[in-house]
């Protein structure tokens, strides 16, 4: 009778032990969670971006000029530079954005991408996988105002980095009709919540006007948790018209596209795009990404946070205990 109760006893003691044990990890986790949100909160406050916030907030988008971004006119001369140069090496002819490209361009038989929903000829062409080009891209994907600005919509600890790339655009008529209206979140499947899954930031290298085929969104529509409802959201779309340098982000469920280029000339944007660490990236990061790469930038830590290196699954990361013999 007495060894009966003893192992009684004991089953009760460990079921106390591991109770408590889980009380203490739930209250880390309260912790934790707590020291996220002000850690944030001091972050938004520092860097002066309440009023881009209330913005997303609002309208699903914001636009930062570079007095608060911090990048300065020479350093989106820089960028700008590597990319025309990126682009002669890929296309085979000199770009400049005063004149274009110096020679006419042929896509072949390809249609394009967004282009399809209106059946138009291609005027643009994306670079991709930009932080492998040069520190300078490295640098921009961290910048501490667009990784505020993305980890408030997406949530700090589990933003991540989806792709870098550019887009270089020439006069012509850009998406047609349909302004390629969409929303970045649209692969995810419906219902959609406030959180955003995916995020954007769009880096205007050169001015955006109307007659520069700026950004077209439709504010608020991050609201409706759908993809654009045609034709109607055209007649809902405003240009995003801003100074060369601006930072335009903007949440995944946004509506959103661009007008064609009217003006002789290059538009140039740089898209550093980012998602929740449960939604797969457009390119594979954090299993293609050259290591040695993310240790030179202006914040190792910050870039292979947001890259996903060392996370559990892509090896092994996690500890295994040794055998005591």
């Amino acid at each position: 009778m007495r060894q009966k109760q003893s192992v009684t006893e004991k089953t009760t003691r460990k079921d106390d032990e591991n109770y408590l044990q889980g009380k203490k990890f739930k209250n880390l986790l309260i912790k934790n969670e707590k020291a996220i949100h002000e850690s944030r909160q001091e972050s938004i406050k520092s860097l002066g971006l309440g009023k881009y916030i209330a913005e997303l907030e609002m309208d699903g988008y914001t636009v930062v000029p570079p007095s608060v971004t911090g990048v300065s006119t020479e350093e989106i001369d820089h960028l700008t530079d590597l990319l025309l140069k990126k682009s002669e090496e890929l296309v085979g002819c000199p770009f400049s954005i005063e004149s274009g490209p110096e020679a006419e361009l042929d896509y072949g038989n390809y249609p394009g991408t967004l282009e399809l929903m209106s059946g138009v000829k291609p005027a643009q062409f994306q670079l991709m996988q930009l932080c492998t080009f040069d520190r300078a891209f490295r640098d921009l994907a961290i910048n501490p105002v667009a990784v505020a600005l993305m980890e408030y919509l997406i949530q700090p600890e589990s933003t991540r980095f989806s792709s870098h790339n550019c887009f270089v655009k020439w006069k012509g008529e850009g998406y047609g009709d349909s302004l390629g209206l969409h929303c970045d979140q649209g692969g995810v499947p419906l219902p959609w919540g406030r959180i955003s899954l995916n995020a954007n930031t769009n880096w205007c290298l050169t001015e955006y006007t109307m007659e520069n085929g700026p950004l077209a969104v439709v504010p608020g529509s991050h609201h409706r948790n759908s993809h654009p409802v045609m034709p109607g959201a055209i007649e809902e779309a405003i240009p995003v018209e801003c100074p060369k340098g601006s930072l335009i982000a903007f949440h995944g469920q946004l509506w959103h596209g661009a007008y064609p280029k009217k003006s002789d000339g290059l538009r140039i944007t740089i898209s550093n795009y980012y998602r929740h660490a449960s939604i797969s990236p457009q390119d594979d990061i954090p299993n293609h990404f050259p290591k040695e790469l993310a240790e030179d930038c202006s914040n190792p830590d910050t870039f292979k946070r947001l890259a996903g290196f060392g996370a559990p699954y892509q090896s092994q990361v996690l500890p295994v205990p040794r055998a005591i013999r």
